[in-house]
């Protein structure tokens, strides 16, 4: 006999599906708070950590729900605590604050691109590789004392131009009961390859007593190796095929900021025999010495010293044959100064 739902044409819902559909209506009404409290914060994300969100198939119908209110008590959280207040922050600039040190309290009035000091347009600085500058450095300038003669030697140079190319007169010579024994001078365009390293491209012009001037050109190279050592060389071309080379190097050994040793070596050597100057072809001559310096100022140097001195091959036979000695031992004192 059918039933009165299969006699209208309506069919009979089995008990298990609608266990099921139970089961779903719950879990839509639970999850509902969570959703509206997920669209809620959407725009929070910067302050709170994102929920993990889970999936469940089934739900038990007596779910405590109180984490709904919990849920919809945070969504009406003022969040204003959460931001920073930016009112009381101050941007750098504005007026300086009424205890501020005076930048121009310690200039005595002078300020920048003013008053008596300050350069014409023409002249002012903006880089200073775009000025001229000029010095005058006498490394040596002594007194000397060797085998029972006197006499006054010097070295030095003056230039004038810029940090990376100057003009450089270079002059070194011994003068004895007041006449000039023989000198050497140099005229040479100077100009920085590097850092610590000049070429110098010139003309030479030797003289002496009793001995035909001698005339040169000049190419060498002139700074500071590793170890800080003072190194100079410089080659020589002459007329009738002379060719010169001559080596130089110092190095300062400090005992104190002010008080130091200076050991200093020079050799030279020549293309061919020079008879009229005493010169033989080779390893000509060479000087070894040591001075004990003081700085007094970086400008004024007094030192004293000691120097050896020695001919080799051809030139030390010259040197005997005019009754001259090969070698000696020079006493010196003297002044290192600049300006």
């Amino acid at each position: 006999m059918k039933t009165i739902n299969e006699t209208l044409g309506i069919p009979l819902m089995s008990n298990q599906l609608k266990k099921k559909l139970l089961a779903a209506a719950i879990a839509t009404a639970g999850a509902a708070p969570m959703f509206a409290y997920a669209q809620t914060h959407a725009g929070h994300a910067v302050h709170t950590s994102p929920t993990p969100q889970t999936t469940t198939s089934t739900m038990a119908p007596d779910m405590n729900h109180g984490s709904t209110a919990t849920a919809h008590a945070m969504s009406a959280m003022d969040h204003g605590s959460g931001e920073m207040d930016h009112g009381d922050m101050q941007m750098q600039g504005g007026s300086a604050p009424p205890d501020a040190r005076d930048p121009d309290a310690y200039s005595e009035g002078y300020v920048r691109n003013a008053g008596k000091y300050a350069l014409p347009p023409s002249e002012t600085l903006v880089m200073s590789d775009m000025h001229n500058f000029g010095s005058v450095n006498f490394d040596r300038l002594e007194y000397v004392r060797a085998r029972g003669k006197e006499w006054t030697a010097y070295e030095g140079e003056a230039w004038y131009g810029s940090t990376y190319n100057r003009a450089v007169i270079k002059a070194e010579g011994e003068v004895a009961s007041g006449k000039l024994q023989a000198s050497e001078t140099q005229l040479l365009w100077r100009h920085a390859v590097s850092t610590f390293w000049d070429t110098e491209l010139g003309v030479r012009f030797d003289h002496a007593q009793g001995a035909p001037n001698r005339e040169w050109l000049a190419f060498g190279f002139k700074g500071l190796a590793p170890y800080w050592f003072e190194v100079d060389a410089t080659a020589y071309v002459g007329p009738s095929g002379r060719t010169a080379l001559r080596l130089k190097t110092e190095y300062d050994i400090l005992f104190t900021q002010k008080l130091y040793l200076q050991p200093s070596v020079e050799v030279n050597f020549h293309g061919k025999d020079d008879e009229r100057w005493g010169i033989g072809s080779g390893l000509t001559d060479g000087t070894a010495g040591l001075r004990l310096k003081y700085e007094v100022t970086r400008q004024l140097i007094p030192y004293v010293g000691v120097e050896w001195s020695s001919k080799f091959g051809k030139t030390a036979d010259y040197a005997r044959a005019a009754e001259e000695s090969k070698q000696e031992t020079r006493f010196v004192a003297g002044l290192s100064f600049r300006f």
